[in-house]
């Protein structure tokens, strides 16, 4: 039974970072989704709940952020507490990015997303403190990044000559399916590692998948990089 737990784990976890390793490392916009964008007018709430929901779901740099955020957290309030600081972070960041015209190139923005999944796995390993002694503080780095991901959820609007007409309500309803959409992905995450935690293996599970996350992190980052060198 502690053998199917943590194969269990790793499997899942490695579908990630197999998804990652293909076409989804910006998890771009599909051909419907782009259309729609490019060609909407005035307020379309509920379309857009739809695509940040979709957009999020499918944003597997975040999700894996998420992961590295919430693997060590035992209590319920707890996670409420990184994740309610990662959902500041990016909303903040989303609706500023866009409203106000904010322009990051999203080479840059999303290598820093890669090395936030990178810095999570390595703080996760227990890294930090055998190289500095010491932990940086978690609940500020999880702010921090959560702005970094809001601002690469922002530059994949800013593709799009977006209507300015209804222009605030769709980005609300877009920041509202982006949280609908982390919490979905928030549920499959807590109850797989909570599956995982009953075995005995679960120390060694957590090695392997923090050295995944840390391993997927630094493939973003290469990736993101050397499409900012070469474009």
């Amino acid at each position: 039974m502690p053998n199917n737990l943590l194969r269990f784990g790793f499997i899942v976890f490695a579908v990630f970072a197999l998804c990652m390793s293909f076409d989804v490392f910006a998890h771009g916009v599909d051909d419907d989704t782009r259309v729609f964008l490019e060609q909407n007018t005035g307020v379309q709430f509920v379309p857009f709940i739809y695509i940040g929901a979709k957009h999020m779901f499918t944003g597997y740099d975040h999700i894996l952020f998420l992961v590295g955020v919430i693997f060590f957290l035992y209590r319920s309030r707890d996670v409420l507490l990184y994740v309610s600081m990662f959902t500041i972070g990016h909303s903040v960041t989303l609706l500023w990015g866009v409203l106000g015209d904010i322009q990051i190139n999203p080479y840059l923005i999303d290598a820093i997303i890669g090395f936030s999944v990178l810095y999570k796995g390595f703080d996760n390993l227990g890294g930090f403190k055998r190289v500095l002694g010491k932990q940086p503080n978690t609940k500020i780095a999880v702010l921090i990044f959560g702005l970094f991901h809001g601002f690469g959820l922002a530059s994949k609007l800013q593709e799009f000559d977006l209507a300015p007409e209804g222009l605030v309500a769709n980005m609300l309803a877009f920041n509202i399916g982006v949280e609908i959409g982390q919490f979905m992905a928030l549920i499959f995450i807590v109850i797989t590692i909570n599956f995982c935690r009953k075995s005995s293996l679960f120390q060694r599970f957590s090695k392997v998948t923090n050295t995944m996350l840390m391993s997927a992190g630094l493939m973003l980052m290469g990736f993101q990089l050397t499409g900012y060198y070469l474009s």
